[in-house]
């Protein structure tokens, strides 16, 4: 079985964590939680944030979500679940569906891999960039 490694709570990584952890519905780039951790620890670093998001992502704290197409975003709920990326601005919100255990549990059976999860993402328009093609359309 997999070992997490072991790595204190510093209180640089327990900021970054509150920030990733304060709206779970935001799904933050790096350069977006540096922004925010700045105004409580001025002196960090971009370097030491990013650091310690890829140390919060080992420790199972946060998820790092590397959607095609898109700048590597963090999100502070740890637990298996979909996401819906916009493909004219970016915007990434939860997808309200339930993970697919069944079909990891079936794979599992059928394969020689240790399978240890899965990547689903959808894509489409989000409200705001489905206004504004309706609107371009209507124009043309």
């Amino acid at each position: 079985m997999y070992n997490k490694p072991k790595h204190r709570m510093t209180q640089q990584r327990s900021v970054i964590l509150e920030e990733v952890r304060r709206d779970t519905d935001q799904h933050l780039t790096a350069d977006e939680i540096y922004e925010r951790v700045r105004k409580q620890l001025p002196r960090i670093s971009l370097g030491t944030v990013y650091r310690n998001l890829e140390v919060l992502v080992e420790l199972d704290e946060i998820q790092k979500l590397e959607l095609s197409g898109s700048i590597s975003r963090f999100d502070g709920n740890p637990k298996g679940h979909y996401h819906i990326r916009c493909m004219r601005c970016g915007r990434v919100d939860n997808a309200p569906v339930a993970p697919m255990q069944k079909l990891e549990d079936e794979l599992y059976g059928s394969t020689v891999y240790t399978i240890i999860g899965h990547r689903l993402e959808f894509t489409g328009l989000c409200p705001k960039c489905s206004k504004t093609q309706e609107a371009e359309t209507t124009i043309v």
